[in-house]
């Protein structure tokens, strides 16, 4: 989903500023307590759940001290609004220069224990060269369910980038071992990955869903998109020569003999 600009997105968008005032640091074991990580399609929903509830109560906090600035006895003459070099307070811009003091910040965690499914459904239209065995992808489209989507770019390079990933292991890619146990694919040379010419353009379409355990609506994606790329293409391919590959890589080789061995 493009972890560190949704992380930023979601701070701009609570604390009413712009992406050029907020500074993201990822975290190191210099600059952090031991933490296991965001992982496992957790960088936008676990993650983002705790941003989201650090900048939301920063954003408290800057109100806070803001109102406190009024002098005693005065009455309020509106709501504090939080914009983007300060607080709005009964008419007048308090700055955050005038706010900001030692000590202000807030933490906070998200465990992830509550986190929803994503859904991923994907299509393909494919030719056969029934000669040479040949698998040939025609059109590529998927639908994906990642709640409300942040970065509708980022989240759609991520589809992307996991069907090409997908297309690679369900056609080309494939570790052979020797009889001696020995890695027999120990190099590009050798070992084959698709190229940009094996990789058609993929149409991404996003449900329009919300998920109320994410920050905002969103879901995760990460890997989920890879998921159902092979079983789409071995279902076409039994759908164009009659008998289902049951093998992946559906390699030439593999897709010659399978045909050669029902015909």
């Amino acid at each position: 989903n493009g972890t560190s600009t949704v992380h930023t997105q979601i701070a701009c968008t609570v604390l009413g500023t712009t992406a050029d005032r907020i500074e993201l640091t990822n975290s190191d074991t210099d600059g952090a307590e031991y933490d296991t990580g965001a992982f496992a399609s957790a960088g936008t929903t676990v993650a983002g759940r705790a941003v989201l509830a650090a900048v939301t109560a920063l954003r408290e906090q800057l109100l806070a001290a803001a109102r406190a600035r009024r002098p005693a006895g005065r009455s309020a003459g509106g709501p504090a609004d939080l914009q983007r070099d300060g607080v709005c307070l009964d008419g007048n811009l308090v700055p955050f220069a005038a706010l900001v003091g030692p000590g202000l910040s807030a933490r906070a965690q998200e465990h992830g224990e509550r986190r929803s499914l994503a859904f991923n459904v994907h299509a393909v239209r494919v030719a056969v060269d029934v000669r040479t065995g040949e698998v040939r992808i025609l059109q590529s489209v998927q639908a994906a369910d990642a709640g409300t989507v942040l970065n509708p770019q980022q989240c759609r390079g991520q589809v992307e980038g996991g069907v090409a990933q997908a297309i690679g292991s369900a056609l080309f890619e494939e570790v052979l071992i020797g009889a001696d146990g020995s890695v027999l694919t120990p190099a590009f040379r050798v070992y084959r990955i698709p190229q940009m010419a094996d990789i058609p353009d993929t149409e991404v379409y996003f449900a329009d869903t919300h998920d109320e355990l994410g920050p905002f609506g969103a879901k995760s994606m990460s890997e989920s998109p890879y998921n159902p790329v092979a079983a789409a293409i071995g279902n076409a391919i039994r759908r164009a020569v009659g008998v289902r590959p049951t093998q992946t890589p559906f390699s030439r080789d593999r897709i010659w003999r399978m045909l050669a061995d029902t015909g």
